[in-house]
C-alpha cells in the first residue's frame, strides 16, 4: 500500500470539510483529529465516537472516492504506529484494578492520561515547533486567550512563558474582551488561542478578528479544524479524550511545557537571567516573611 496515502486522504479531508454538509463534516473532522482511533475502531465504534450513523461514514468513504469505508480505512489500518492500546501497563496500574470499582476508574483514568500524553507529544514535528519558538520570540507583542477551563492553560503559559517572553500578554485583562485588547496589535504582532471543544464563539471571533489585523495566529487545540473557515499559521494538537465527562488536559499540559522549554532555550541569557532574578525574589520574599516581619 503507497505509505503516503493516509497523509493524502488527511489533507483532502482538511481542503473539503468547508463544502461538506453537517454529518459528513463532522466525520471528517473526527478522522483529521483521531487517524489511530480511526485505523484501530470498526465502523459501529467510529461511530458511536463520532457521533453519527455508520450509513454516515459510508457516505463520506464514497464521498471521497473510495468504494467502501473498509476501504477508507486500511491506509490508517497500516500507518498505525503507537496507540493507547499499545502502551506498556505498568504494575501499579494493575495493582489498582484490584483495588474495588474506584480502583478501576482510578487505573483507567491514569492509563488515559498516559495515553493522551504521548499522543499529544508524538504529534508535534521538531520543525513545526522551532517554527513556533521563533514566530513568538520575533514577534513584536504576542497576545494569548482562553476562556473557561482552556483560561487555566493560558495563565499558566503566560506566568512561565513571560520570563522567556518579555512581550507575552495574556487577554483580556479586567472585564474587557479580548477584540478591546487587540485594538491597537497588528502587523508584526501574535495571538495564541488555546480552545477545546465546545469551542468559545468569543475566542474564535478573537481569532478572526486578530486575522484582519494582519496578525499571525498560533492555535493550541484539540483539532487542526476548529472552524472552517479559520485558517492559523500553526496549530498544535493535543489530545483531550477523557474517561469522565470533561476533556482530560494532561495531553494539553505536556504541549505547553514543550513550548515553555524552547522558548526558554530560544530566549537564551536574558530568559535565564529572568529566572534567576525571580527565584531571587522568591527566596527574598519567603526569607522576609520567615524572620516574623509582619504582614
Amino acid at each position: 500500500m503507497d505509505p503516503t496515502l493516509k497523509n493524502r486522504v488527511i489533507s483532502e479531508l482538511k481542503a473539503v470539510i468547508p463544502e461538506l454538509p453537517r454529518g459528513l463534516r463532522t466525520v471528517a473532522k473526527y478522522v483529521v483529529d483521531h487517524p489511530s482511533d480511526f485505523g484501530l475502531d470498526s465502523i459501529r465504534e467510529t461511530a458511536r465516537k463520532a457521533g453519527v450513523s455508520t450509513y454516515t461514514l459510508v457516505r463520506l468513504a464514497e464521498r471521497m472516492g473510495f468504494s467502501g469505508y473498509d476501504e477508507m480505512r486500511d491506509p490508517f489500518r497500516h500507518a498505525l504506529v503507537s496507540t493507547a492500546a499499545g502502551l506498556e501497563q505498568p504494575q501499579w496500574v494493575e495493582r489498582l484494578e484490584e483495588a474495588g470499582a474506584l480502583g478501576r476508574v482510578q487505573a483507567e483514568a491514569s492509563v488515559n492520561a498516559m495515553a493522551i500524553v504521548q499522543r499529544s507529544l508524538e504529534r508535534q514535528g521538531a520543525a513545526q515547533m522551532q517554527r513556533v519558538a521563533d514566530l513568538l520570540i520575533g514577534a513584536r507583542s504576542v497576545y494569548l486567550t482562553a476562556v473557561r477551563a482552556s483560561y487555566g492553560m493560558a495563565y499558566y503559559l503566560h506566568y512561565v512563558g513571560q520570563m522567556a517572553l518579555p512581550s507575552l500578554q495574556l487577554v483580556p485583562r479586567h472585564m474587557n474582551s479580548a477584540i478591546d485588547e487587540l485594538h491597537q496589535a497588528g502587523e508584526g504582532d501574535v495571538l495564541i488561542a488555546i480552545m477545546v471543544t465546545p469551542y468559545s464563539r468569543e475566542t474564535i471571533e478573537a481569532c478572526r478578528f486578530a486575522r484582519r489585523k494582519g496578525m499571525k495566529l498560533v492555535l493550541i487545540a484539540d483539532s487542526e479544524i476548529v472552524s472552517p473557515d479559520l485558517q492559523a499559521d500553526e496549530t498544535l494538537v493535543a489530545a483531550v479524550i477523557s474517561t469522565y465527562h470533561f476533556g482530560c488536559y494532561a495531553g494539553l499540559v505536556a504541549v505547553i511545557e514543550m513550548l515553555l522549554a524552547l522558548l526558554v532555550e530560544r530566549g537564551g541569557e536574558a530568559a535565564r537571567a529572568r529566572i534567576r532574578s525571580y527565584e531571587e525574589l522568591r527566596r527574598d520574599t519567603q526569607a522576609y516573611w520567615s524572620a516574623g516581619k509582619p504582614r
